[in-house]
């Protein structure tokens, strides 16, 4: 149903929903709230400083204002909290100061540091609530406000909208499940947090049992997938590998061994190498590349971005040149001709290898005889996407990279569909990049470190949490730092690289970076999958709590390609105790487990999920006891063949054997 049929939804408010991803009244149904508010019923100040609080306070003093910087301000007065005295502070309001009155009861909402004995809110009601009410909370962009979405979600549960069940009935009876149209209402408006609880573990079931249906349907449709039967020269293939500028590690000829034999089999291959940052895989998957083109047969690789498909590009010219490999790239900004001039190539088969991004789906690429498909970085792409390319061969292999650092036995279940090689150790020569921790009151010694790496010509990335400033947060943003590194580097070139760049504009940052001619680049964390920039031998991320485990380790994997010492320094002065576990290792497997005990999955894949690995709901590392129950019950339901007579995964298995 469309979300015009709602109140108060027009064109400019459909937009700022379709940014959340709701395009439809289906979807804002299954927009979830990511909290609760709710009012501590003791008014006793929690001591879990991680956790958001709600409780009514006394005003004990008059608020003041002090302003950081332009635009930035904080508001502090004292409170009373059940007899507590308390410090109160709050970003960017400065407006309530005259309606904070001494004696006033008022309710906050935030956290509260007992070590400081700080309470910093996130907001303030004025009108404090005394009603042991529960208000869920929304992730909205800029525009969005959580009482209007309250009032569109209550309306959408009025209509006579059918939502689909997507948990088969002897599951639903088998462990008394509430109805989904109950659900939803729950998770939405509960009475209480056994609503919310009952509510969110119906609904996570449901998600996870959706997801491993087609995981494990993929597996089966696998297994009985016929691939390309090559007659392949091994002896060449390992001819190139010790013709190489530099030796093999174990897992790497192990995993260049696990493709060969997928490539000579029967089977088509459905390999994902999973290795971490910095661990080599690409070299692996030139060698299997060359391995299907040796025998007779077209290789593809897909790149997320324009600037890692040219790196990769320009790696297999210069492995490759003294052979007669004839190597393509195609990407969204060449100009038509140049484009029709290498799907001329494709077609007639004067190519052997073409890289390229998501230009390499157009529709006027047609492949002559494509054997081998490689997607890097593979969660990025959604399974159309994927399945788009390979479909451009018949009976094509695939090979899927990722740097992800995901624990063994997650990767074993959520890629159940597909084989798995692991590249663990680093490539010889490598040095372990030296990780420190440090407070802003040791911001000196950061930069005179940077000083250090600059004036021995290397590149410094500089990573912030945000493009600019907010008004409810005091994060550090990337224009905030540039204004500052430009007043303590005078005479050096910075680069700025954000996500609300052009295309375009990003690629000509990165490539001044890349060619040595910006020796400082501060960013966000799109930078967290790019390109080898050697001459890279230090990154300092700013507020580095914000970040999840895994995401610092891939960060920091952008510095360390070569040689060179390098050097990443952690801004904090929160959560110093879980960060230092990025101090101990470089190990991406070890830090993803910890990332997984300390976080959860929120971060699995960066500060965003996407692609295939994106849950509404479920979280990977609370929920994986159900996600291994779900995995059992979608097997059970899968070889049953009950699937046949549920429209929904019955239309689901035609639409995937559509994209086979």
């Amino acid at each position: 149903m469309e979300l015009s049929t709602l109140k108060g939804i027009g064109e400019k408010t459909i937009s700022l929903l379709a940014q959340c991803e709701i395009f439809s009244v289906e979807d804002l149904l299954s927009y979830y709230p990511y909290r609760y508010e709710v009012l501590c019923p003791s008014q006793e100040l929690q001591r879990d400083e991680s956790s958001i609080q709600v409780v009514n306070a006394f005003i004990e003093s008059e608020a003041k204002v002090s302003y950081i910087r332009k635009n930035f301000n904080t508001l502090r007065f004292r409170a009373n909290v059940h007899g507590k005295l308390i410090s109160v502070s709050i970003f960017n309001r400065a407006f309530l100061k005259n309606n904070l009155q001494v004696g006033r009861m008022i309710t906050l909402i935030g956290k509260y540091n007992e070590q400081k004995n700080q309470f910093v809110a996130n907001d303030i009601k004025l009108n404090a609530i005394t009603e042991n009410k529960i208000t869920p909370i929304y992730h909205l962009v800029k525009g969005l406000k959580n009482i209007q979405f309250e009032k569109w979600i209550l309306e959408s549960l009025r209509m006579p909208i059918s939502s689909m069940d997507y948990i088969p009935e002897n599951f639903l009876e088998q462990y008394q499940f509430l109805p989904k149209s109950q659900a939803l209402n729950l998770i939405h408006f509960p009475k209480d947090l056994t609503d919310v609880k009952k509510a969110k573990m119906r609904l996570v079931y449901e998600e996870l049992f959706d997801f491993m249906f087609k995981i494990m349907y993929l597996k089966e449709k696998e297994s009985h997938a016929y691939g390309l039967q090559r007659v392949m020269d091994e002896d060449l293939v390992w001819q190139f590998v010790e013709h190489l500028p530099f030796t093999l590690t174990i897992d790497q000829k192990n995993a260049v061994q696990e493709g060969i034999k997928d490539l000579t089999s029967e089977k088509r291959m459905n390999r994902l190498l999973l290795g971490d940052v910095g661990s080599g895989k690409t070299i692996v998957a030139m060698i299997l590349m060359y391995a299907n083109v040796l025998s007779g047969y077209q290789s593809v690789l897909m790149a997320p971005t324009e600037i890692l498909a040219t790196q990769h590009y320009s790696s297999f010219l210069k492995l490759f040149q003294d052979y007669p490999i004839h190597i393509e790239l195609l990407v969204g900004s060449m100009k038509p001709r140049e484009k029709r001039d290498v799907y001329d190539k494709i077609a007639t088969n004067q190519v052997d290898i073409v890289i390229g991004t998501h230009a390499l789906l157009n529709d006027q690429v047609q492949f002559a005889n494509l054997g081998l498909v490689v997607t890097d970085e593979q969660h990025r792409f959604g399974v159309n996407q994927r399945k788009n390319l390979q479909n451009k061969g018949y009976r094509s292999d695939v090979l899927y990279l990722s740097a992800t650092p995901i624990p063994r036995t997650y990767a074993l279940t959520i890629y159940g569909d597909m084989d798995t090689s692991m590249i663990a150790s680093k490539p010889n020569g490598r040095k372990a990049v030296i990780t420190k921790v440090k407070k802003n009151s040791e911001l000196k010694e950061v930069l005179a470190a940077i000083y250090d790496e600059l004036k021995n010509g290397h590149q410094v990335y500089v990573v912030a949490p945000m493009i600019e400033e907010s008004d409810d947060t005091e994060l550090t943003d990337v224009y905030f730092l540039k204004e500052k590194f430009a007043l303590a580097f005078r005479n050096v070139n910075i680069g700025l690289l954000h996500g609300k760049m052009k295309p375009d504009e990003k690629d000509v940052v990165m490539n001044s970076f890349v060619k040595g001619e910006t020796p400082i680049l501060i960013s966000t964390t799109v930078i967290e999958v790019g390109v080898d920039v050697v001459n890279a031998t230090m990154m300092v991320v700013f507020n580095a709590e914000r970040f999840g485990l895994a995401t610092l380790h891939q960060l920091r994997g952008r510095v360390g390609r070569s040689d060179l010492q390098s050097y990443c320094y952690l801004i904090s002065d929160q959560e110093t105790k879980r960060l230092q576990v990025l101090e101990e290792s470089n190990d991406g497997f070890y830090i993803s487990e910890k990332d997984f005990e300390l976080r959860g999955q929120g971060d699995l894949f960066g500060i965003h999920q996407s692609g295939d690995m994106s849950f509404k709901i479920a979280d990977l590392r609370r929920d994986y006891k159900i996600l291994l129950q779900a995995k059992k019950d979608a097997t059970t339901y899968l070889l049953s063949k009950e699937y046949l007579h549920h429209p929904y995964y019955h239309a689901l298995t035609q639409k995937i054997d559509f994209t086979n």
